[in-house]
């Protein structure tokens, strides 16, 4: 085997980093610092439209939350106007086993209603609130105090998560100064 000598290439002096004045260099970095901007502004960009697929998908849930509420209330008044009409026949009734019986079914559907975040808002008392019944009739009383409290209850107010879902209907106390003779 002969030691024959490697082919060298041409030495290739370093010649340092090119001239910044060099227009093609210049071209270049205005070129990159281009890419640098619209790199910026597309993260950016992607980022807004994450949080507002995040915001879309809170609303919506927000959404259906609301409407299986008004679905469930839906549901719910129509088993309150079913215990309404056993009050009235319980009103009616005296105290056989049959009502007792019709007491122990109101009762249950009551108590599933409650179950689903049904309640039932005492207005006996309390100041009228048009929120949350309509008054359908007064009554004259002569104490001060009185004046513009529900002093019956002829339908019961129910809510379900804070929202009226059935308003109730309220006998009103009117105040009306005592006649002096």
């Amino acid at each position: 085997m002969s030691h024959e000598p490697e082919p060298t290439s041409p030495a290739v002096e370093p010649q340092g980093p090119p001239p910044t004045d060099h227009p093609q260099v210049q071209q270049l970095t205005e070129q990159l610092q281009a890419a640098h901007k619209r790199v910026n502004e597309l993260a950016h960009a992607l980022q807004a439209g994450e949080r507002d697929r995040a915001e879309f998908k809170e609303r919506l849930n927000r959404e259906r939350e609301r409407m299986l509420d008004v679905e469930k209330g839906k549901v719910a008044v129509t088993l309150l106007e079913a215990v309404d009409q056993l009050d009235r026949c319980l009103q009616a009734a005296d105290d056989s086993p049959l009502a007792r019986g019709v007491k122990m079914i109101r009762e249950s559907i009551l108590k599933q209603a409650e179950g689903t975040g049904v309640e039932r808002v005492e207005l006996t008392g309390r100041p009228f609130d048009p929120n949350l019944a309509e008054a359908s009739d007064m009554e004259i009383t002569p104490v001060a105090e009185d004046d513009g409290k529900v002093v019956l209850v002829l339908k019961a107010c129910y809510q379900l998560n804070g929202r009226v879902i059935r308003p109730g209907v309220v006998k009103v106390a009117r105040y009306v100064k005592p006649a002096s003779a």
